[in-house]
């Protein structure tokens, strides 16, 4: 694994958790929608009553998952930042520090840098030279 690859294990993290949680609130919006039909026939007793149960324990199996991974983001954020603080250049390190630990986008990054799109991206080719990836990992 390369330092970007690894730099960038957080925002993929991060994108699945977003994912999840708009999962959780498609389910949410299903258990809570009520369909009801009005006819002078009684029902035929065919109905799914464990409906509503399995809903509410995919909900509930899919918040686990979320706080499984969102404790893994907060742990491998503390690890790319002690790495990104490893970076001697001062430059370097708010650069990945903003990319990788803010999730900023690149033009947010030249935006607030004054700095063009395109500088950005030399200067983060030369930071991603000067971190470390931890061993077991490469």
């Amino acid at each position: 694994m390369n330092a970007k690859e690894y730099l960038s294990q957080a925002r993929w993290l991060d994108m699945r958790i977003n994912s999840k949680l708009g999962q959780v609130e498609s389910l949410h919006a299903l258990a809570t929608k009520a369909t009801s039909t009005m006819s002078d026939v009684p029902p035929s007793g065919t109905r799914n009553v464990h409906r509503m149960e399995d809903i509410i324990c995919k909900i509930v199996t899919l918040e686990d998952e979320i706080n499984a991974d969102i404790d893994r983001l907060v742990d491998l954020k503390r690890e790319i930042a002690e790495r990104v603080k490893m970076v001697q250049d001062m430059e370097y390190q708010s650069l990945l520090e903003k990319r990788y630990l803010c999730l900023m986008t690149w033009e947010q990054i030249a935006a607030e840098t004054g700095c063009s799109v395109r500088n950005i991206h030399l200067m983060h080719g030369e930071a991603l030279k000067k971190v470390t990836v931890p061993e077991n990992l490469q």
